[in-house]
C-alpha cells in the first residue's frame, strides 16, 4: 500500500505543468490534495520525516497549480 502511494506521490512530483487546460489543472490540484491525505494518515502512525519530505514537496506543487488556477489578482 504505502509503496505504490509513494510511486505515485513520485510521479505527480515528475509529471510537467505546462500545457495544461483548466479542467486538467482541477483534476491536479484533487489529486494532489488525495496524496496528501493519503501520506498523512501513514504519518501519523509511523512519523518517518520522509513521508513529512514528500508532503511537503507535493504542497508546494500543489500551491503552484491552484496559484494558476485563480489568476493574479487585479490591483
Amino acid at each position: 500500500m504505502t509503496k505504490e502511494l509513494l510511486e505515485k506521490a513520485d510521479e505527480f512530483e515528475n509529471r510537467t505543468l505546462s500545457h495544461m487546460s483548466t479542467s486538467d489543472r482541477v483534476a491536479a490540484s484533487r489529486e494532489a490534495k488525495a496524496l496528501i491525505l493519503s501520506i498523512n494518515e501513514i504519518y501519523k502512525e509511523t512519523k518517518d520525516s520522509n513521508l513529512m519530505d514528500i508532503m511537503k514537496r507535493l504542497t508546494e506543487k500543489k500551491k503552484k497549480i491552484e496559484k494558476r488556477l485563480k489568476g493574479n489578482p487585479l490591483a
